[in-house]
């Protein structure tokens, strides 16, 4: 009866947090090759995108799964409270140690590049725990 309902789209929307964060991670490699197609474009024209722009054009396309995780359920505070908690803590943890492996990329903005594309899957996935709440099971159980 739930299937049922999920297919006809009466129902709600449940999603596991792992499949938004592969989702978020394939919509992140089509930024990243759209990011790669407007280099190629533009380095014959002597213009690089700095890694600010590689992470917005990747970080738009990367929003979609977690934009249809919230619109499928009620929004609630806390889940975009620890989203956003989440995004920020990952990203700097993560250009901490992308600055601290690599030094000589810390003057080029990498880290925070690396970081944010590792922290957005994984705020996705809280997002989406976050909403889901107790629908959300492990790996082997059966719903």
């Amino acid at each position: 009866m739930a299937d049922e309902e999920e297919r006809s789209g009466n129902g709600p929307v449940r999603q596991r947090p792992w499949d938004l964060a592969v989702s978020t991670v394939l919509m992140e490699l089509v930024g990243l090759a759209f990011a790669g197609i407007v280099t190629l474009v533009t380095w014959p024209f002597g213009w690089l995108p700095d890694p600010g722009l590689v992470l917005f054009m990747t970080g738009m396309f990367a929003v979609w799964p977690a934009a249809e995780s919230y619109r499928a359920g009620p929004p609630r505070r806390r889940a975009v409270v620890a989203a956003l908690l989440t995004l920020v803590t990952a990203t700097l943890l993560g250009a901490a140690a992308v600055n601290w492996a690599f030094p000589a990329l810390d003057d080029a903005d990498i880290g925070i590049l690396v970081g944010s594309l590792v922290a957005i899957p994984v705020s996705a996935a809280v997002l989406a725990w976050s909403i889901n709440g107790a629908t959300v099971t492990g790996p082997g159980s059966e719903e």
